[in-house]
């Protein structure tokens, strides 16, 4: 198994929301959940259909084993605790799909310790069945799913690195179980990092795009499905070093042309590649951010326009772990990153509606602490700073000095406020009032006064117009 803990690749089904509101899209961080493990990557998607998206989380055990382990979405942007799954070998990526067309969610994991990949069936009420192996002939690095075959039925597609080197397609027999693999060498003399699916020449065939390594350079490679589970070598775009991850989207808005994002985190940039709709594509435009493990395509903000974001590995000793959005112009080009700090080492990022609010939020899998960190999708409300407020120590029956918020309305309608309430121990006082006005900004200031010793967790909550739901900003104290 090569291990590579800050590069990520796999594809999933993002969730199609609804928006209103537009304006620059603002994330806050809401909510983390510590995993049994080590949280390598997630899937987004409602296991027990209660309308609420919730998270698999993909472990490393020890790097011997693995697990999948379910967080049940409250709702709220927070998770509670589901059931765990253990795996033979450990997995890096997994994707969810109704394999059985019923309307279950059921999991695909790629066995990166193995020569298999996994099948968790769905049970419907958030709960899988153990997982079933099928054989493949190397490591499956990651996995997607789609009909590659022709025959109408769910697919699994698998990258495979040594001795295979090859993208192998597993034959879906419509009841969730599967045939022996159908293998295509990689072209090019290359290794695979990442895949990502789409019918990139309309021609009725899903294709694969490839990222990986071909010494002594870096690149993305076209595979054109055959329409029988094979594909042929299309052509290769070079792009900076350790390219972990493609994200596949409409950029320009032409429904007929499929356009890639490809993070590559060493390179410290994040690549745009325009399709033309015949299997080609345009030489990679560049965007810098920081060590971007993982990257995702959806239109954040409402505007109709697909954006991007990006997670963010940092480094030992700084805080440059989070999440970077880059808002998209709609023509296929993208304006700077905003970069929104969560956690320790951002090792993917997913989207999903985790509060109810109709916005996308996104989800964050931090590989260092184990976490599953949510950041919520304030719209036209930006907080700053974007992280909870800590208090840390203050002593019981004392009031702490103030820590201030600052509130800036980024729409171009009156911000209404109707009440703001703080939680716990702690207390607010705010300038903003009853109304900001579009492009103005306010002052929040809370204190904490602790009754007793210990961790004291507590909310600003502020209901307004600019969303369905309150926005929250996170008091963390501790009393002495």
């Amino acid at each position: 198994m090569t291990f590579r803990p800050v590069a990520a690749a796999t594809a999933f089904a993002a969730l199609v929301l609804s928006l209103s509101s537009p304006a620059r899209a603002q994330f806050e961080t809401r909510a983390s959940l510590p995993t049994q493990n080590t949280s390598y990557s997630i899937v987004v998607g409602d296991f027990n259909r209660d309308g609420i998206p919730d998270v698999a989380s993909v472990d490393i055990v020890q790097n011997t084993t693995g697990s999948v382990e379910i967080l049940l979405g409250n709702g709220d942007g927070t998770f509670r605790p589901g059931a765990a799954y253990a795996l033979a070998a450990p997995a890096f990526y997994a994707v969810s799909a109704s394999l059985r067309d019923d309307g279950v969610l059921d999991l695909v994991v790629g066995a990166a310790g193995a020569k298999d990949v996994y099948v968790l069936l769905g049970n419907g009420d958030g709960t899988f069945q153990n997982a079933i192996s099928y054989a493949t002939t190397a490591e499956a690095v990651m996995v997607g799913i789609g009909d590659f075959t022709g025959g109408g039925k769910t697919d699994i597609v698998a990258l495979e690195e040594v001795p295979c080197y090859c993208v192998e397609v597993l034959p879906g027999n419509g009841d969730g179980t599967f045939g022996a693999a159908i293998t295509t060498p990689l072209p090019y003399s290359m290794s695979g990092y990442a895949l990502a699916t789409g019918d990139f020449n309309n021609d009725g065939k899903l294709d694969v795009a490839v990222s990986g390594e071909a010494f002594p350079n870096f690149q993305v490679a076209i595979l054109s499905g055959n329409g029988d589970g094979t594909f042929s070598a299309d052509g290769f775009y070079v792009v900076p070093e350790d390219p972990g991850s493609i994200a596949t989207g409409y950029f320009t808005g032409n429904k007929k042309k499929i356009d890639l994002a490809v993070a590559s985190s060493l390179g410290g940039h994040v690549s745009v590649l325009l399709g033309n709709g015949d299997g080609t594509f345009q030489q990679p435009v560049l965007y810098e951010t920081n060590l971007p493990t993982w990257v995702v395509a959806q239109d954040l903000n409402g505007d109709g326009k697909i954006d991007l974001a990006a997670s963010n590995a940092g480094q030992a000793f700084s805080s440059n772990s989070g999440v970077t959005v880059f808002k998209g112009n709609g023509d296929g080009s993208f304006q700077t990153g905003k970069f929104y700090p969560a956690g320790k080492e951002g090792n993917y990022v997913a989207v999903g509606d985790f509060n109810g609010d109709h916005r996308p939020d996104l989800v964050m899998a931090d590989y260092d602490s184990g976490d599953v960190i949510t950041l919520l999708n304030t719209g036209a409300v930006a907080f700053s700073p974007t992280t909870a407020l800590n208090f840390e120590k203050q002593a019981v029956g004392k009031t702490s000095a103030a820590q201030a918020v600052t509130l800036t309305n980024t729409g171009t309608a009156e911000l209404k406020i109707q009440s703001m309430k703080a939680s716990a121990e702690f207390a607010v006082t705010s300038t903003c009032g009853a109304r900001v006005a579009p492009g103005a900004e306010c002052t929040i200031s809370a204190t904490f006064s602790p009754t007793k010793q210990g961790a004291e967790q507590g909310t600003i909550s502020i209901i307004d117009n600019a969303s369905s739901k309150p926005q929250v900003i996170e008091l963390l104290g501790t009393g002495t």
